[in-house]
């Protein structure tokens, strides 16, 4: 499966004619007034206030001759907060233009302009017929915007279209595009290095890959080891999931994608970082080949696990690939998983759960997080849950028998497989929108992609 990403962007030079949207502050009521002329009372009078998200166009000689947003200066860092301008311009070439805000807003406005424009449909890619004028100085947007389009993209692409080793390929092709040491592991290879991962993709025909690369700015920069679930569609073997829940097992591959989409973000800003990538690719079926309940598998690390629901896969690709990032002792490692529904049933669609052995870790992505408007929500590595993982046969259970803090018990589950002193962060997200709203059209989602990259950016600063 390929992917060819076209953003509507157009530069300054190849611009048609472009037409001006004024971006105002909603509290700035002169220059709204100012802008709207003498068209102002009859706006007035259809209902049109200056308050956030309030738009407008604006006639002109042959039509609509210009557009005003209003957005509230509390928002000025949410792309979604001009995520309208994405799905409302008419066709042609836009020129924002910001009223009294600062110059970094251009950023986020031409970010939320192509978050809110993504549209996927399967044999579909069309130009855009609305384009934002970029200028040359604007790398940030840009490099995002592609980023988002392409994680979007993956989550999106139907199952049958996107398998294990379709979902490594592309990874191999974004990657080594950009520079970076990519190699696949498969078949008998993978079986020794991961076998646990090895155990989840046996009930499928369709078997699976995991993708190891790395790119680093330089010598000496911080190592940050990047870890992603990619199950490109979960039955939930024997435990079956009933037909509700798989219909939206395609987008359970959602964490490899965030993963990717940092990688290949940060290499297009030249993020000063060391960045390591593992993706587990593979497929979660059901055969007479597949891991049954009450089996126990060895993992990389040695220890052994019982099975106690083969619907919780996703812990068990993680740590084979946990493990072996941790070897190279990196200074820092991050995963991210949609891994459970007790996160979202906590803290609902928006916001990825994080749990971290790092307080100083922790910090900084959710303040990286509120900087960026993509928030997240940090839940407890509680000890007092650890025990629930206890197995009487094996060294650990993949699940507990109690029905609470599911997605404490499968983050401490991972964290079996952390070393002691290694600084690790695990993000449970959903990678869904379920409806649409200006900047996030309904499907698959980068959760997390800004906050991700402000952190890796402030840790290339700190070094």
């Amino acid at each position: 499966m390929s992917f060819h990403i076209q953003l509507p962007f157009v530069s300054v030079s190849d611009a048609s004619a472009p037409r001006t949207v004024h971006l105002v502050r909603s509290q700035d009521t002169e220059t709204v007034a100012r802008l709207l002329g003498e068209h102002g009372a009859f706006l007035k009078a259809q209902g049109f206030a200056s308050r956030d998200g309030a738009f407008t166009l604006l006639p002109g000689e042959n039509g609509a001759g210009a557009a005003l947003l209003c957005v509230d200066e509390g928002r000025l860092n949410d792309p979604t907060a001009f995520g309208l301008l994405g799905t409302v311009l008419p066709a042609g070439d836009w020129l924002a233009v910001l009223h009294g805000v600062e110059d970094g807003v251009q950023e986020t406005a031409l970010l939320g302009f192509a978050m809110g424009a993504y549209r996927y449909r399967v044999g579909q890619n069309q130009d855009a017929a609305t384009r934002m004028v970029v200028p040359d100085t604007i790398k940030t947007a840009s490099a995002i915007a592609k980023a988002t389009w392409f994680g979007r993209d993956l989550i999106n692409t139907p199952a049958n279209l996107l398998g294990p080793r379709d979902l490594a390929q592309s990874a191999y092709r974004a990657l080594d595009g950009r520079g970076a040491e990519v190699r696949i592991v498969e078949g008998d290879d993978l079986k020794v290095a991961y076998p646990c991962l090895a155990e989840v993709g046996e009930g499928s025909e369709r078997k699976p890959a995991v993708v190891v690369a790395r790119w680093k700015a330089r010598e000496g920069a911080p190592r940050l080891s990047l870890v992603g679930k990619g199950v490109c569609f979960d039955t939930g073997g024997y435990d079956l999931k009933p037909a509700a829940g798989m219909l939206r097992m395609k987008k359970d591959m959602g964490g490899a994608a965030l993963m990717l989409a940092v990688m290949c973000s940060a290499i297009d800003l030249k993020l000063d970082i060391d960045l390591e990538l593992r993706l587990g690719c593979v497929e979660n079926s059901v055969s007479g080949h597949a891991m049954r309940p009450g089996d126990v598998l060895k993992t990389r690390s040695g220890k052994f696990v019982e099975i106690g629901n083969t619907d919780a896969e996703g812990r068990l690709v993680l740590c084979d690939l946990i493990t072996e990032a941790s070897e190279s002792a990196p200074d820092y490692i991050v995963d991210a998983a949609t891994l459970t529904g007790a996160a979202r049933v906590a803290l609902g669609p928006d916001l990825p759960a994080v749990f971290s052995n790092s307080d100083e870790l922790a910090q900084l992505l959710l303040e990286s997080g509120l900087d960026t408007a993509d928030a997240l929500w940090r839940l407890p590595l509680w000890h007092g849950y650890d025990a629930w993982l206890d197995s009487k046969i094996a060294d650990l259970g993949n699940i507990t028998s109690k029905p609470m803090a599911g997605a404490i018990t499968a983050a401490l589950y991972l964290q079996r497989f952390v070393p002691d002193g290694q600084k690790w962060l695990h993000i449970d997200t959903y990678a869904w929108n379920d409806a649409n709203s200006p900047g996030r059209p309904e499907g698959g989602e980068t959760l997390a992609l800004r906050a991700l990259l402000k952190m890796i950016e402030r840790l290339g600063r700190s070094s």
